[in-house]
């Protein structure tokens, strides 16, 4: 029996363990926080992410429990629409899927549990001896397991990766994001943007009876710390330039200092190969993308999924690692790029700077997502 070590707890690493007990492997978590209290509001899944919770039997639940919907209308500061984003609908599947970030990991933590996958929480790895056929992990509480494989799935700030590859530090884009959740009101039939001439806005459903909303703004060049005390008042701030009904009408529900989730936006691109020896990276911990295509998740969805698959194959470990990079490496790539390219370009109108001749955010958006309905 294969026995594999998944770091991390999130998104990526439940999706890793749950295809990998589907697929007969023996899995095990391990996960810093002592329980599970996820960070965030809500979350954008496109088609082709829930394509890739459907390859691991979860996608209806999500659906069930999230708030489907078609695609996302642009508009102007004042409401006017001038266009509409996302990816087509894919067979069964919407455009998209709203859902709050703590039921998808509850979906896909019980899909785990039933799997049969192993949990340790309260606890990471403090080494790591990293052999060509096999791997010696020493954990933060004394214990130590020998693995096939093992799978940093840690995130941003990854442990995994420092210790492997050395320091990839993320880079903020001097823009960040707010996000808010209000009851759900009874004309948001679908997800709406707002773009203003300081910052743009989006009303997003995320269950039958509830919404969030982002702000995405440029809050300053050296990744600012906002005090608690200054949150409320500097969101419902950057609120005031839209006059359009549907933002207008929530600038007064927002009074709970602890209900925003601000978060100043990090990027990062891990150059190839993600994997040495019996060591192999997935999601956010080397390609951590903002999210102006909202495709972080689904990425990371895909990378368990498509390691998963090779490794059932039965090729070498190189050989099957390398195969990984070949089916990743430029799909993910392509996502950080053209989300930062977006940013870029925000902030340059934002500022009052002209776009580069041909720039156009809704053509550059739409090609993106259209390539991201492709099989993976």
């Amino acid at each position: 029996m294969k026995k594999f070590l998944i770091v991390g707890g999130g998104i990526g690493g439940l999706s890793a363990g749950i295809a990998l007990r589907k697929a007969g492997f023996e899995a095990e978590i391990v996960e810093i926080r002592p329980i599970f209290d996820v960070y965030g509001v809500g979350i954008i899944q496109q088609a082709n992410a829930l394509r890739a919770l459907d390859a691991l039997g979860v996608a209806d639940e999500a659906m069930r429990r999230g708030s489907p919907y078609g695609k996302v209308k642009m508009c102007t500061a004042t409401g006017f629409q001038f266009g509409e984003t996302g990816t087509p609908p894919m067979g069964r599947f919407p455009s998209h899927n709203g859902i709050s970030r703590k039921i998808l990991h509850d979906v896909l933590y019980e899909a785990a549990v039933a799997a049969g996958v192993h949990f340790r929480m309260g606890l990471t790895v403090e080494s790591i001896d990293n052999q060509p056929s096999t791997v010696h992990v020493a954990f933060t509480d004394g214990s130590q397991g020998n693995y096939t494989l093992v799978i940093g799935a840690d995130g941003v700030q990854s442990k995994v990766r420092t210790l492997i590859f050395g320091d990839y530090a993320p880079k903020y884009i001097n823009s960040s994001v707010w996000r808010y959740p209000f009851k759900r009101p009874a004309n948001l039939e679908t997800g709406y943007m707002f773009f203003g001439k300081n910052a743009k806005v989006g009303l997003i459903p995320m269950t039958a009876t509830s919404m969030y909303m982002f702000v995405v703004t440029t809050e300053g060049e050296d990744n600012p710390f906002i005090p608690e005390n200054e949150l409320v008042p500097r969101l419902k701030n950057h609120l005031k330039p839209f006059p359009a009904p549907m933002v207008a009408a929530v600038i007064e529900q927002i009074t709970d200092a602890k209900e925003v989730i601000y978060r100043p936006l990090e990027t990062l691109m891990m150059p190839a190969p993600w994997f040495k020896n019996r060591v192999v990276m997935i999601g956010d911990s080397v390609h951590a993308t903002i999210p102006q295509l909202g495709s972080g998740a689904a990425l990371a969805i895909e990378d368990a999924i498509v390691l998963v698959e090779l490794l059932q194959k039965g090729d070498s470990m190189p050989e099957t690692l390398e195969n990984y990079m070949k089916r990743r490496y430029e799909r993910c790539k392509l996502v950080v790029d053209v989300s930062n390219t977006l940013a870029d370009w925000e902030r340059m109108e934002w500022q009052g700077i002209p776009l580069p001749e041909g720039a156009n955010m809704g053509a550059l958006m739409g090609k993106t997502l259209m390539a991201l309905t492709a099989p993976i």
